[in-house]
């Protein structure tokens, strides 16, 4: 309302128990994803609540698979190599210095 943000259809993978739902901004560009996950667990980082992760679009799979393939070489950890997702994308996730995820997707 207050951003001009529109979301999607509500994605569920009932399976793992999750939700979610990407506002787009402008030029579709600037996307935020709102998730929710049940059996979370405070003790496990990647099911930890609040800031889950940042993602990033490179435009197709080759840079996706070049991105995780330069940041494995730098040491960063490839918490998910490059695969498509549950809901249709093609992503890598990496964690950085803090163990925060970081999503590479087309």
């Amino acid at each position: 309302m207050y951003f001009d943000g529109i979301s999607n259809e509500k994605y569920v993978n009932q399976a793992k128990g999750f939700e979610s739902y990407f506002i787009s901004f402008g030029m579709g560009n600037a996307r935020l994803e709102i998730m929710r996950k049940t059996g979370i667990n405070q003790l496990q980082a990647e099911n930890m609540t609040g800031w889950a992760h940042v993602a990033f679009s490179v435009g197709s799979k080759e840079p996706v698979n070049y991105k995780t393939e330069q940041l494995r070489d730098a040491g960063y950890e490839v918490a998910g190599n490059p695969r498509v997702t549950g809901n249709g994308y093609y992503e890598s996730v990496i964690k950085d210095l803090e163990g925060n995820l970081v999503e590479i997707t087309v």
